[in-house]
C-alpha cells in the first residue's frame, strides 16, 4: 500500500531525509516516531507528493508518486501538519470544496460528506468560517477532507496535536475504526500516541531510520523491561527494603524515590525477577501500597535510541 525506496531529501548542504526504506500493508497502523527536527514531515510531504525527493521513490498503492501523481494521490488522504484549509470559508464550503477536487458527485457525494460531518461531529458547526473555530475543531475539519473520498491510504501528520485529552481520544477511536481497512501512518512525537493506536513503530532520528519494530518490542529494549517496583506504606522499613532488593542476584540495580517510599529493581539481563522480589517482601514482612511489574518504557527507549 505504502512503498519507500532510498527517499532522500536535501537542502543545500542539509540533509533532511536521509535514505529512507519502509513498506506498509493493509490494516496496518505505523507509527512515525522521532524528535522535533528529525525529519518526519519532510517524509511524509515527499511519500504525499507535496515536495519533491531529491533520490529514491515512494509508491501509494503500486502508483509512484512522481510518474503517476493523480493516480497515487486517488488512493491517499493527507492531513499536513498543522491542518491547514481556507479560514475564510465555512466549514460546509471548504467540505464542498474537497469533495469537487475529490470528484465526488450524486448519491455518493451526500454520503461521504454527511458521514464525515456526523463522524467528526462538525453538525454544529458547518456554517461557521474555518477561522473562527478551536483548535482542537480545526482539526477535526482536516481530518474530515483527508477521509472524505473514503481513501485505502492515509498520512495523518500530527493528527492530535495541541487537542485536549477528550478530542485526542475520539481522533485516536477513529483511527482505531478505521485501521481494519486501510494502511495508515502516523507521524508524531506524543509517545503516547504510538501505544494507543500503533501496530508498528517506526523511529526516525537525524534524517535516517534507526529502528523498526513493534510498540511492544520496542518497550522490551527497556531497561525497565520486567522490572519491578514496589511503594512501601512504612518510611521506617525503607532502608531495610533497598538493602534487600539490591543484594538479590538476579537485580542489576535499584532505583529510589525517598520521597513517595518508591524502588524499582532493574533484572539482570534475561532475568525475571518478580517471583523473588515477591518473596523477598513476605520474608521481610514489608508492607505495601503498590507491587507492579513493567512492560517497559517507551520514553526511555525513544532517549536512548534518538540521543
Amino acid at each position: 500500500m505504502i512503498s519507500t525506496e532510498r527517499l532522500t531529501r536535501r537542502y543545500h548542504t542539509l540533509t533532511a531525509v536521509d535514505d529512507v526504506s519502509f513498506k506498509a500493508g493493509p490494516g496496518e497502523v505505523l507509527g512515525f516516531l522521532g524528535p522535533n527536527g528529525a525529519g518526519k514531515t519532510t517524509t511524509m510531504r515527499m511519500i504525499a507528493g507535496f515536495i519533491a525527493p531529491t533520490e529514491g521513490t515512494a509508491s501509494i498503492c503500486g502508483h509512484d508518486i512522481e510518474r503517476a501523481p493523480l493516480a497515487a494521490k486517488r488512493a491517499l488522504g493527507y492531513l499536513p501538519e498543522g491542518a491547514p484549509s481556507y479560514g475564510e470559508m465555512s466549514v460546509r464550503a471548504f467540505l464542498e470544496f474537497i469533495a469537487d477536487l475529490r470528484g465526488l458527485q450524486g448519491a455518493t457525494r451526500r454520503s461521504r460528506l454527511d458521514h464525515v460531518i456526523s463522524r467528526l461531529a462538525l453538525q454544529d458547526v458547518t456554517a461557521q468560517s474555518i477561522d473562527t473555530l478551536s483548535k482542537g475543531f480545526r482539526r477535526r475539519v482536516g481530518i474530515a477532507q483527508a477521509i472524505l473520498h473514503d481513501p485505502p491510504v492515509l498520512i495523518l501528520d500530527e493528527p492530535t496535536d495541541g487537542l485536549d485529552p477528550n478530542q485526542k481520544h475520539e481522533v485516536r477511536a477513529l483511527i482505531n475504526e478505521m485501521a481494519a481497512e486501510k494502511t495508515i501512518v502516523v507521524s508524531t512525537h506524543i509517545l503516547e500516541e504510538v501505544e494507543a493506536v500503533c501496530t508498528r513503530a517506526i523511529i526516525i532520528a537525524r534524517g535516517r531510520i534507526v529502528a523498526d519494530d513493534t510498540p511492544q518490542g520496542l518497550t522490551a529494549r527497556s531497561r525497565y523491561h520486567n522490572a519491578v517496583s514496589l511503594q512501601l506504606a512504612q518510611a521506617e522499613q525503607y532502608s531495610r527494603a533497598h538493602a534487600a532488593l539490591a543484594a538479590l542476584p538476579q537485580v542489576a540495580s535499584v532505583e529510589a524515590s525517598e520521597r513517595d517510599l518508591r524502588l524499582t529493581a532493574l533484572p539482570q539481563p534475561g532475568e525475571s525477577i518478580l517471583a523473588a522480589v515477591t518473596e523477598l517482601t513476605v520474608q521481610q514482612g514489608l508492607e505495601l501500597k503498590t507491587l507492579a511489574l513493567e512492560s517497559g518504557r517507551l520514553d526511555e527507549v525513544f532517549r536512548s535510541i534518538t540521543a
